[in-house]
């Protein structure tokens, strides 16, 4: 038999039809540079019982996709070796234990990858349903984002109303997430980014932002905090930054380690992390499993996904790219001018 395998499913209730066919997906040659990806066809993913499949309408970058890319994170067991950590779309399939949604319905979600393709499959307590008068580029800029910032905030690092947060990468997709998060939690927002991001950082509700490039972030968060200091540290970056965030922490104060974008290594003294009983926390959110990244989305929307419909919070979405234009979209990524989401748009 030749072509497309066609395969009759029938369920409890409902009956439908699938295709067992190749789609197109971005795909990497040979670990290294952007110029590593590229579009060819793939064998389409079939929903496991719990799953949904969805046509692809967009995706977004993400640092783990370059990574990836690169050859320094491999997927999880079992997820799919495509890149793409988040997407927005219609329901094209689902498996027969599926019962929150049906063919036709519009969601965005989390997916351990996969995303940079015409189809993908994740779990039916993943996806979230697509707000009316959304657009699907726009969907795509939340999960991972808004995901990550509020289990950095809220389950490490355990931000309480009236606290103080330091933001660093206060511009970036977690960044700008962040900030809104925290505001909403009640806390004191101060942030890290370039002179040029300020003015984002501000308006979505930051109360100080402060240049990195003008040097050492130390002075300048002792100086707004009048010497207090933050509760809380939220930190892709580490490198140097670690003795800066030790210092301006206080008493029983939070550092929450996303990244390391400046390196691993630092030369900080442990005393005043013994004596301010400080707590340093690491977390990531892709290696998670999915009881936990599916409990973590269900306190996501019932903290915040009203106030997306109402568009009190909001996505930052910095540029969308064709997806023929991947390699494009990944070298204004790492060139570090993005603000906010860079996405990729795969169906009109």
């Amino acid at each position: 038999m030749t072509g497309p395998w066609y395969v009759f499913y029938s369920c409890v209730g409902v009956n439908f039809v699938t295709t067992l066919f190749t789609m197109l997906a971005i795909q990497v040659k040979d670990y290294g540079n952007a110029d590593q990806l590229y579009l060819a066809p793939f064998p389409t993913p079939a929903p496991e019982p719990w799953e949904i499949r969805v046509q692809v309408h967009a995706t977004a970058l993400n640092r783990a996709d370059i990574l990836q890319r690169e050859g320094h994170y491999p997927p999880p067991e079992g997820a799919s070796p495509i890149l793409g950590l988040e997407i927005a779309g219609v329901v094209e399939a689902v498996g027969s234990e599926v019962t929150r949604w049906e063919i036709g319905d519009a969601v965005f979600g989390l997916l351990p990858g996969g995303g940079y393709a015409e189809y993908a499959v994740m779990h039916e307590d993943m996806a979230m349903p697509l707000p009316e008068g959304w657009e699907f580029t726009k969907a795509a800029a939340v999960p991972e984002v808004f995901l990550t910032a509020f289990q950095a905030l809220r389950w490490v690092g355990n931000l309480r109303k009236d606290e103080t947060v330091l933001l660093h990468a206060g511009a970036s997709g977690v960044g700008t997430a962040a900030i809104q998060l925290a505001k909403k939690m009640g806390a004191t927002v101060l942030v890290t980014a370039s002179s040029g991001k300020h003015a984002l950082c501000l308006d979505l509700g930051a109360d100080h932002a402060i240049d990195y490039r003008k040097g050492p972030f130390l002075e300048k968060v002792e100086e707004l905090t009048e010497g207090k200091g933050v509760n809380l540290i939220v930190d892709p970056v580490g490198g140097d930054y670690f003795d800066q965030n030790i210092k301006v922490l206080q008493r029983d104060g939070r550092l929450v380690m996303l990244a390391v974008m400046a390196g691993g290594k630092t030369s900080a003294s442990i005393g005043p992390i013994v004596f301010k009983r400080l707590q340093i926390l690491g977390t990531t959110l892709r290696s998670r499993t999915p009881d936990y990244q599916i409990r973590l989305t269900r306190e996501f929307v019932a903290f915040a996904y009203d106030d997306l419909v109402s568009q009190a919070i909001c996505p930052v979405v910095d540029e969308v790219y064709h997806w023929h234009d991947v390699a494009k979209a990944h070298r204004y990524m790492e060139a570090n001018l993005s603000a906010g989401k860079v996405i990729l748009q795969i169906k009109e």
